[in-house]
């Protein structure tokens, strides 16, 4: 074989090096042990016990529905909101795109922790937004948002909503304007030309910002902890409990691999209803 064919494998061993050491191997260790039986203190013995999926799946259903529903709720939220920041950035920016992209990913400079904390303090009861409205007699004394699922849903939105702008934003920059002046010149609205041309044109990245929004906050658990409350556990939260504090490992890889296998499923689903390959191909 010539050194112009081995090349490309050379280039690429270093990615599935990284992939194998650091996500197969930890991935074939955690199934391992979701299937393990024992303690911290006897040990763990490899026994096979598929019954800890059951025991995950019966014992944290509630937690498991409610970390899907927020993720859906939070990734609807960075739709709404995203799509049409990439649209104008994309269409709009002109020669300050670049800083309106900085704008957005400017609160990746602060740790992700100290951002949700922030959050808290914004939507304190007495905060600088429901200070404010309270003081002006527009909500009631009694009206609260931390520690509910809307203070979840809020949080987890800001905190992924660049994942969501920027993929769109990659499509929609490539977009040929002359595609909609064409759409124009064929007596289509603003409406059917959005419609019927960038909306199509975009799907690719909507496709993709679905997956890096959704993903992420289905499992996160920073978020509920601090603005949620204690009856708005996620799975999250479960699983680091059952990790870090109980000790319980076959559970809480149980419970892992349950949450990976629904998100999948959520994902084919997703996929194979919006067509992929019909966005494979607007996208090529």
């Amino acid at each position: 074989m010539s050194n112009r064919k081995i090349t490309p494998y050379v280039l690429v061993l270093p990615a599935w090096a990284w992939l194998a050491l650091f996500f197969v191997v930890p991935i074939g260790g955690m199934l391992s042990m979701s299937l393990t039986t024992g303690s911290v203190v006897t040990g763990f013995q490899q026994t096979f016990e598929v019954g800890n999926y059951a025991t995950a799946v019966g014992t944290y259903w509630e937690q498991i529905l409610r970390s899907l529903f927020y993720g859906a709720c939070a990734t609807l939220v960075c739709i709404v909101l995203g799509y049409p920041m990439a649209y104008w950035i994309a269409f709009r920016g002109g020669a300050h795109k670049s800083t309106y992209l900085l704008l957005i990913l400017l609160p990746f400079f602060v740790s992700f922790v100290l951002r949700t904390i922030s959050w808290r303090f914004f939507l304190s009861d007495n905060g600088v937004v429901l200070g404010t409205l309270k003081d002006l007699g527009l909500l009631s004394e009694g009206f609260a948002v931390l520690n509910s699922a809307l203070a979840v849903i809020l949080g987890l939105a800001y905190n992924f909503l660049p994942f969501m702008v920027l993929p769109i934003y990659a499509v929609l920059e490539r977009m040929d304007p002359h595609l909609v002046e064409a759409a124009h010149d064929l007596y289509a609205d603003r409406f059917q030309a959005f419609a019927r041309v960038v909306l199509p044109v975009s799907l690719p990245g909507v496709f993709a910002g679905v997956l890096m929004t959704f993903i992420p906050t289905s499992a996160d658990y920073v978020n509920a902890s601090v603005l949620g409350g204690t009856h708005n556990t996620m799975i999250g939260n479960v699983i680091q409990t059952q990790y870090l504090v109980n000790n319980n490992y076959p559970i809480a890889a149980s419970i892992t691999f349950v949450l990976m296998g629904l998100l999948l499923v959520g994902i084919f689903s997703y996929a194979r209803a919006l067509g992929t390959e019909r966005v494979m191909e607007v996208h090529a």
